[in-house]
């Protein structure tokens, strides 16, 4: 018996991680797409007459625990990883595209949906099932059901490539990154950086079996040592490893690999009868058009660059001062953090004991009590992937008592998985996914099942993992699309939670970090780790006041990130006559503040655009600032605490991908997102 084709025996159905052995992946792949496929099977053989009921709804609720298996096993293989799971992905993936296209391109099935779509009218269907009934029929269109037999093969082809070659992608930024380590014998050479990080290059050196420290690519070894280093010149040797990571001709290069995502991107659109990919892909998002991001990246751009070229003048300043005439990339984190430093007096290490993660993690907890009455404790009988990580049953409070003796009732409300520390099976950086979605069914609300994964400082045998401030802005971001997850109140999994338009996606994550500004909520939580002492309030003053530090840079780093990513996505033809590095050097060339190194090259290892899903949505970042911003004013202007707003807010949360997001937005704040409340909030 194959314990992933099983109803699961957990606490909450939650995945058997203690019980399930890598072999049983890939029979356990076949087996539960063989069953999805008689579902679907069913839905086309049945004798009855079509109806949004025994067609679309039968097919959102169709491959139930093929989902829950896929959502298990690609979730390890970014989080826990290894050579096995990687094999088995670069087998499994061809498998379930295949299924998918298959399903997509099933003629009799879509001539069921197509009959129940033209006779929407005669349904008296609800705002959730009329979106349903839309989405199905769209993405089944945009799946190429209207292509003749030819060119479905052709593009059952392509979905595969593009599966397998963004495995193979990411799978060479891992190595890429885990291959490179620098090992320091003398400690001269590591002036600068405080003890606490020096201590963690020793654990690393230690792990390693050798004598002194040892500084890798990893962000919480990587960002430190180009903070604080002293040694310029190592600091340049440290970033070059960086910025050639599959990008230096080796085993794990991606630049032909990214000429072939982008080649085959575009041979999908065209076949579908789009220009382009972005045409594609912008279909379905808030901005509607490429012509619309790259206008809203310009006018941005055109505001910010002018307090871009002011900050980098101060920093240039500084550079001069220590005989440096020309700054480089690799200057840059060294001297804004002298520059905060002199203007704030903050830096890093001064404040991280007054944010451990532990605490960190209360209070985002705390705050998720106060907005939205969830509870969260700690469960230790439900089975972890890693001994690292912790899992929260998540409860929501009602506060039902009608007299003084009568208690608050609760009723379960999610899973929280919450993974933080790095690891060499783990990828860079920070994100949010789930193991089970939410959905309502046969009167049951089957709830959902929700992760974090971080990158941050692990704790020594002295201390416990102590944050920097940016690293407690990622756990609160991280928290926000939580959020959005655990409160998803839907009839339909494929319009539960996260699933919106993916221009919308970033909203409640980037709203959530504007918490970690306010003076109020940091005085609850900001408090040492030894001492107790609370930060004091000169200090929580200096970190509101800094918020927007660096925001000029920050944005037109951002923004070379968008331009880049929609410019690969609609002009892929000028790469037969360009390299990867001239094709990024050109397109970012507006938004670049220091000399580009011709060594170096970030898209081989850009992963949002060509592993995850920011392909020609990039922009989508900068696109949700706008609406955090405007939607944190209203905050701001009511209270940030305010019970009312929060109930509003949360209904939003809790909506999903039922309604057009400008719709549910303008639900939520009675008007449109100004731009105007970025702008305020990022210069003033």
């Amino acid at each position: 018996m194959n314990i992933l084709t099983e109803k699961f025996t957990t606490p909450y159905h939650s995945a058997p991680f203690n019980k399930i052995r890598n072999e049983d992946y890939l029979p356990a792949f076949k087996d539960l797409i063989q069953k999805s496929e008689e579902e679907i099977n069913a839905i086309v053989d049945n004798q009855d007459a079509p109806t949004f009921e025994n067609v679309i709804e039968a097919l959102a609720y169709s491959g139930e625990q093929l989902d829950v298996v896929s959502n298990i096993f690609f979730n390890l293989n970014s989080a826990e990883t290894s050579d096995e799971i990687q094999k088995i992905a670069q087998e499994v993936s061809p498998i379930l595209t295949e299924y998918s296209s298959k399903i997509s391109q099933n003629e009799a099935l879509f001539s069921k949906i197509k009959k129940v779509y033209d006779e929407k009218e005669k349904y008296n269907l609800n705002e959730e099932q009329e979106m349903l009934l839309n989405e199905t029929y769209k993405g089944f269109v945009r799946s190429g059901a209207l292509l003749n037999e030819e060119d479905k093969e052709k593009l059952k082809k392509i979905s595969m490539d593009l599966s397998l070659k963004s495995l193979q992608f990411g799978q060479n930024v891992l190595a890429s990154t885990n291959n490179y380590f620098k090992h320091i014998t003398n400690k001269e050479d590591l002036a600068g950086i405080p003890e606490a990080i020096l201590e963690q290059y020793a654990e690393e050196a230690k792990e390693r079996n050798l004598e002194g420290w040892v500084v890798t690519l990893q962000y919480p070894s990587y960002i430190p040592f180009m903070t604080y280093a002293e040694n310029r010149e190592l600091r340049k040797e440290i970033a070059l490893a960086n910025g050639k990571k599959s990008f230096d001709g080796g085993e794990f290069d991606n630049q032909n690999l990214i000429k072939e995502l982008l080649s085959l991107k575009q041979q999908k659109a065209e076949l579908l009868g789009y220009k382009n990919y972005a045409d594609y892909i912008l279909e379905e998002r808030m901005a509607k058009s490429p012509t619309k991001v790259i206008d809203f990246l310009n006018e941005l751009l055109t505001k910010a660059k002018p307090y871009a070229d002011k900050e980098i003048e101060e920093l240039k300043s500084l550079a001069k001062a220590d005989g440096i005439e020309e700054m480089q990339g690799y200057d840059h984190a060294f001297y804004a953090e002298k520059l905060r430093k002199a203007k704030y007096d903050l830096n890093d290490e001064e404040l991280k004991p007054y944010f451990p993660l532990n605490q960190v993690q209360d209070a985002v907890f705390g705050l998720a009590e106060q907005l939205f009455g969830l509870t969260f404790e700690e469960r230790n009988d439900i089975p972890k992937y890693h001994e690292e990580v912790k899992v929260y049953e998540v409860k929501e409070v009602f506060d039902s008592a009608q007299t003084s003796n009568q208690q608050p009732s609760t009723h379960f409300k999610a899973l929280l998985y919450v993974d933080y520390f790095p690891r060499k099976g783990k990828r860079a950086g920070a994100w949010m996914t789930s193991y089970k979605n939410q959905y309502k069914k046969d009167g049951e609300n089957s709830r959902p099942h929700i992760s974090i994964v971080c990158n941050f400082s692990k704790p020594t045998k002295d201390t416990p993992s102590l944050l920097t401030f940016q690293e407690v802005t990622t756990l609160f971001h991280e928290f926000g699309h939580a959020l959005h997850g655990m409160l998803a109140d839907t009839q339909y999994p494929t319009l539960s939670g996260t699933s919106v338009k993916w221009d919308f996606v970033e909203l409640p994550s980037q709203f959530l970090e504007n918490f970690c500004y306010e003076p109020e909520f940091l005085k609850t939580f900001a408090k040492h780790y030894k001492t107790g002492e609370v930060l004091p309030d000169e200090k929580i003053e200096k970190i509101a006041q800094s918020k927007n530090f660096m925001e000029g840079y920050q944005t037109l780093r951002q923004l070379g990130f968008g331009l880049l990513d929609m410019n690969f996505h609609t002009k892929v033809g000028e790469l037969e006559n360009k390299s990867v590095k001239e094709f990024e050097d050109e397109y970012t060339k507006a938004t670049q503040l220091y000399p580009s190194n011709p060594e170096t090259a970030m898209s081989p290892s850009f992963s949002h655009i060509f592993q995850g899903g920011y392909s020609a949505g990039y922009y989508s970042y900068k696109w949700a600032e706008v609406l955090d911003a405007d939607a944190f004013q209203y905050f701001k202007e009511n209270g940030i605490f305010n019970p009312e707003i929060a109930a509003k807010y949360k209904v939003l949360l809790s909506s999903g991908g039922t309604k057009d997001p400008m719709e549910l937005y303008k639900s939520f704040r009675g008007s449109e997102p100004k731009v105007e409340s970025l702008l305020k909030r990022a210069f003033g």
